[in-house]
């Protein structure tokens, strides 16, 4: 299952790539903004709850989906950029193992806790 869950991410990782790819923007663009939605960890210096709610909320992909469809739908090219950029940036994410935060901890995800060793290792 854990497979399938990383080529499912990966597969919007290509669908991110060629929504940027028809964009009139240079390709560095999406390198530049990619960690732009990280620093929606700078809420944790208010606290847990409000850093895993803002991380959450830039780190969710239905406010992806939702920007590059509000993009498409006005023909705006830089909401267009935006939605790319979070769906990139979101997959590249899981991909990596990294989910939508508890409040109760940073290290804590829906995929479980960053750092933790597995069971097989």
């Amino acid at each position: 299952m854990k497979n399938l869950l990383k080529l499912e991410e990966a597969a919007e990782l290509v669908v991110a790539v060629a929504i940027f790819h028809q964009l009139p923007f240079a390709w560095w663009w999406l390198p530049a903004l990619f960690l732009v939605p990280d620093l929606s960890m700078l809420a944790y210096a208010i606290g847990p709850r409000a850093g895993a709610a803002a991380y959450n909320l830039l780190h969710h992909k239905a406010l992806a989906l939702g920007v590059l469809l509000l993009g498409w739908g006005l023909a705006q090219p830089l909401l267009l950029l935006a939605g790319s950029v979070l769906l990139f940036h979101t997959a590249f994410d899981r991909l990596l193992g990294y989910g939508l935060k508890h409040s109760s901890h940073f290290k804590h995800t829906h995929l479980g806790v960053i750092g933790a060793q597995s069971a097989s290792a």
